[in-house]
């Protein structure tokens, strides 16, 4: 911890590097993870009236924690470069298939409980009934949320990246904001397009509205709203770890990095 909290310290500055490049994966990966897995087993209601008008804000519980993997694939963008980024997506890839292997497993082990041939449910009574259904939205959300998410986190990259060289290393606030709304309405609209239209689960979203894509706009809407909010108060965050990181790694502050120069310290 004292490496961590004391920059002074005399450690080298590659083992700084690489413990906060550990850090800010962790970071992503528990937290790819953890919003699958919460995905949609609960939906946050959120609507409110403006005199006669009805706002809907319907938004799942897995979203939203997942501004934060944009929050560090920014950062490592921003420390280590485009490849270390595009190496910790392809990370997140692997780990989120290893949760759908396991939970798809599982279920064939003893004791087997008896599967509703259209809900693929077992009766409400059965003490397996949480596992399945858990199961059953975190497997479907996995393979929808995959998809976006490599398409998302590797044009958040690219974005990014083309924005700091574009600006020349200047204006953190830019080149964080851009790629992250961007890439966000990317993942917001294949993510829950693909969940309502090949999964059960997405259904108990519109109790209220018999209109499919009425309901599918109301719901991307409120995701990206949130993901929009949430990205432009990020840049507080952001602008702060880079300016401590910045410390941390005793670089200057007021220098402008190479927009092209990886700034990890070589290692032989």
């Amino acid at each position: 911890m004292n490496l961590l909290f004391n920059p002074k310290a005399s450690y080298s500055q590659t083992s700084r590097y690489e413990l906060v490049f550990i850090m800010l994966t962790g970071v992503f990966l528990c937290t790819f993870a953890l919003l699958n897995v919460l995905g949609l087993t609960r939906i946050i209601n959120l609507s409110f009236s403006l005199g006669s008008l009805q706002v809907p804000i319907i938004i799942p519980l897995g979203v939203l924690p997942y501004p934060i993997t944009f929050l560090c694939a920014d950062l490592i963008t921003e420390f280590y470069g485009k490849k270390r980024a595009q190496t910790v997506i392809w990370m997140g890839l692997v780990v989120n298939a290893w949760i759908a292997f396991i939970l798809w497993v599982s279920a064939f082990l003893p004791p087997q409980a008896p599967l509703d041939a259209i809900t693929h449910l077992p009766p409400t009574t059965d003490p397996n009934f949480a596992f399945y259904q858990i199961r059953q939205y975190t497997i479907a959300g996995i393979f929808g949320s995959m998809i976006a998410y490599i398409v998302a986190q590797i044009l958040d990259v690219h974005i990014f990246q083309w924005c700091k060289n574009y600006t020349q290393g200047r204006h953190l606030w830019f080149r964080s904001n851009v790629s992250t709304l961007l890439s966000q309405l990317v993942d917001t609209v294949i993510v829950i397009s693909f969940s309502y239209f090949f999964t059960n689960a997405m259904s108990h979203l519109h109790g209220h509205n018999n209109n499919t894509f009425s309901t599918l706009f109301i719901i991307i809407c409120s995701g990206y709203t949130y993901k929009m909010i949430a990205s432009v108060l990020s840049t507080i965050p952001f602008y702060g770890a880079v300016y401590f990181l910045r410390y941390y790694f005793d670089t200057s502050v007021t220098t402008k990095e190479s927009p092209t120069q990886d700034p990890v310290p070589s290692t032989t």
